[in-house]
């Protein structure tokens, strides 16, 4: 027998990351709309309420929860900020990376600090020459005098200037075809955080560069095998990654969803309310139709995830079809508001650039296409 139904304890914690939510990170989002800056106070926030140690076992302090209620948790946050829920979701990819391949002295010296939010992480994969190619990396390390030195820029990284905590795919000076996996520390000499960028969307989530110059890493800081980089690197974001962008946008669809019938049952045309017009009754069902499918295939990927199965393939199919969708629904949303979907005092113009950002984060549609069509034809 297959049981959609979530457990009570998971029913719980949708409840309490709601609260959070509305009343915790909320007040905030017309600031970070304003002014692009990620604000101290809402990083805290998420450590405070324990939405950072999700994933983390207890015996390291987190909460040991699994994949499952990381999802709920991302929702609820995107409901209401989907910039926020970004910085959470790759800070997650950084924790996870460090649960997945970290040795018990990496586990011990980062994960607590990172389930209370005193650290906060993310993951440098891409560059400007590889993107969905993580082959074109150029970023470089070699060893010597018993530690490691690397060199290289890293672009389009999400939480580049907050985190302090930073998981680098790097390869080998001496063999370009052996890549390694190190983490860094913020404060690590070499290091500096240079250009940040300015997105049409998800303003207030921190995106920018990070540059490399003989940066020294001690020997003890390699994540997982030496020359085993990419297999870390991938698994991480295919398995936590593509997780956490399904968990972001089914947020920002169902907060379209909200607005659309908000919006339909109080705008009067032709004496009554819109909502009462087919046309736009067929564009709410079609928002709300994608919604279901959407929570179905992620739900179900992260359930497999949980159980201790490879959910890769499953994560790549919700992760191209909850993206899309959620950028079809902000479309539609907007429409719905008519003239109003162009004023920026209405939300749906903020879901309508968000939406954008959703895309290419983690791998993109065409690329999740590429691992769908692999696994329909093996």
């Amino acid at each position: 027998m297959i049981d959609f139904t979530f457990t009570e304890e998971q029913d719980l914690f949708r409840k309490a990351a709601r609260e959070f939510a509305e009343t915790k990170i909320a007040p905030h989002v017309q600031d970070m709309e304003e002014t692009g800056r990620s604000w101290d106070p809402v990083i805290k926030e998420l450590g405070e309420a324990e939405m950072m140690a999700i994933t983390i076992p207890e015996e390291y302090g987190g909460l040991g929860l699994g994949y499952t209620v990381r999802m709920i948790a991302l929702e609820e946050i995107a409901r209401v900020s989907v910039a926020t829920a970004m910085m959470m979701q790759v800070g997650g990819l950084g924790i996870d990376t460090i649960i997945l391949f970290g040795t018990d002295e990496q586990k011990e010296k980062y994960l607590p600090g990172l389930a209370t939010g005193e650290r906060f992480a993310t993951v440098a994969v891409t560059e400007p020459s590889g993107g969905s190619d993580p082959k074109g990396c150029s970023t470089s390390y070699k060893k010597q005098n018993g530690h490691y030195v690397l060199n290289g820029r890293k672009c389009f990284i999400t939480n580049s200037h907050i985190a302090d905590t930073q998981v680098v795919l790097a390869n080998n000076e001496d063999d370009r075809e052996a890549y390694s996996t190190f983490i860094l520390e913020k404060d690590m000499e070499g290091f500096e955080a240079t250009h940040e960028e300015h997105k049409v969307g998800m303003r207030g989530c921190n995106t920018g560069e990070i540059e490399m110059k003989d940066r020294k890493v001690p020997a003890e800081n390699l994540l997982g095998p030496e020359g085993k980089g990419m297999r870390v690197s991938m698994t991480a974001i295919s398995e936590s990654g593509r997780a956490g962008m399904i968990g972001c946008a089914l947020g920002l669809h169902n907060a379209c969803l909200e607005a659309s019938v908000k919006f339909a049952n109080e705008r009067i045309l032709y004496g009554r309310p819109i909502s009462k017009l087919q046309a736009q009754q067929f564009k709410i069902a079609d928002i709300k139709i994608d919604l279901e499918a959407g929570r179905l295939l992620g739900y179900r990927a992260s359930a497999l995830h949980d159980k201790g199965e490879r959910a890769g393939n499953e994560y790549a199919v919700a992760k191209y079809f909850t993206t899309e969708a959620a950028q079809r629904a902000a479309k539609m949303a907007a429409d719905i508001h008519g003239g109003y979907g162009c004023m920026e005092e209405y939300p749906v113009t903020r879901y309508v650039r968000d939406s954008f950002v959703l895309g290419p984060s983690a791998g993109t549609s065409d690329i999740m296409k590429v691992i769908v069509s692999r696994w329909a034809l093996s």
